[in-house]
């Protein structure tokens, strides 16, 4: 493997990292959006903040990794994206901090309006980000992003029938493992209606995931046929491995099992990014710009694989230590009335 490819497949790994733990937390928002006001959406809405408010600023660790792998080792190609689709990227970098604000602010402000304010600002940002990110993976699947500062159309390269579709997947997929991921956590806190009421939302999302990728796979033949094809030869093993573990998902989360769900979730997800990745290779912006084109000197390349596995030492044991702490705080938790989730019965559950 040359040490471009390598650096590649570490630029995927972040990637799959963000779109796991950051799609989750971006899913919450989402749930935490379509709650209902009042009564109705106060218990969900409180299980949400419970679960990702540990951990929801660690998770965008991810992109800023993306960003700084990206930028160092394909500098070329980080031209040419950032520059032509500025403008939804610069829609998902306000939507981030539109997030975080909404997040922190939901429980802080003084008056009942600001309050609401900052929890509609919250659950709307955590589906426009991704939405917004969405459109410039199609935009780039597509082929829409050419070599060279801003030489790519800055409306049409992004808004088109496959990046609205590629949006919209993001959004649903960051739905359906927030929603399996909350099923677990509803179980931990002790809350059995929670369960029922996120395990029927992760049903639907699933379903609604899976239709979105089936639309996406037509607009990919369409607009991106080179993709497709790479998806249904190269890349198809890893396509019938995501569709096994949504299955699979599926069928523990009808059955109540109490394990395995959010790992099969977790893998479904994981193996359509790397399927997009092989699908794509080795064209970093079809159809055009290859791997090895787009990267840096061998020697910047060369310092950029030490610093990774420097981080690898140093940072991933740090992030995994934090994610076992959460879990085992949220066990510790349920049996700590003052720091649960409200009592009260979810309407409509």
């Amino acid at each position: 493997m040359t040490a471009a490819n390598a650096v590649a497949v570490i630029l995927v790994v972040g990637v799959t990292m963000y779109a796991v733990f950051g799609g989750a937390d971006f899913g919450g928002g989402f749930w935490s959006l379509l709650a209902g006001g009042g009564d109705r959406g106060r218990r969900p809405r409180a299980l949400i903040d419970w679960a990702i408010g540990p951990v929801w600023e660690a998770n965008h660790v991810w992109l800023i990794f993306v960003l700084v792998v990206f930028w160092t080792g394909f500098p070329s190609a980080f031209e040419a994206v950032f520059s032509t689709l500025f403008i939804p990227l610069s829609l998902a970098a306000f939507g981030i901090v539109l997030r975080g604000a909404g997040f922190a602010f939901q429980h802080t402000a003084r008056r009942a309006r600001g309050r609401v304010l900052a929890t509609t600002s919250f659950g709307a940002a955590s589906v426009l980000t991704p939405f917004f990110l969405g459109t410039v993976v199609g935009a780039v699947a597509g082929g829409r992003v050419p070599v060279g500062n801003a030489t790519g159309d800055w409306v049409t390269s992004w808004v088109n029938l496959l990046s609205f579709v590629t949006g919209a997947l993001f959004v649903a997929t960051g739905a359906y493992l927030a929603s399996v991921f909350l099923v677990s956590d509803a179980r931990r806190a002790g809350t059995p209606d929670l369960e029922r009421y996120f395990t029927q939302r992760a049903l639907a999302a699933a379903i609604g995931t899976g239709a979105l990728a089936a639309v996406g796979l037509v607009a990919l033949h369409r607009d991106a046929r080179s993709v497709f094809d790479g998806l249904t030869s190269d890349a198809l093993p890893l396509v019938v491995l995501s569709v096994v573990c949504g299955v699979g998902v599926l069928v523990l989360l009808r059955r109540g099992a109490q394990r395995g769900a959010r790992v099969l979730a977790a893998g479904a997800v994981v193996a359509v990014i790397w399927g997009w990745a092989v699908a794509q290779h080795p064209y970093l912006l079809p159809p055009s710009l290859t791997v090895s084109d787009a990267a840096a000197p061998h020697e910047t390349l060369i310092v950029l694989l030490i610093v990774f596995g420097v981080a690898v030492l140093a940072v991933l044991p740090s992030l995994g230590l934090l994610y076992t702490l959460v879990q085992r705080n949220l066990v510790e938790e349920t049996s700590q009335p003052s720091r649960r989730p409200p009592e009260d019965t979810v309407a409509g559950v």
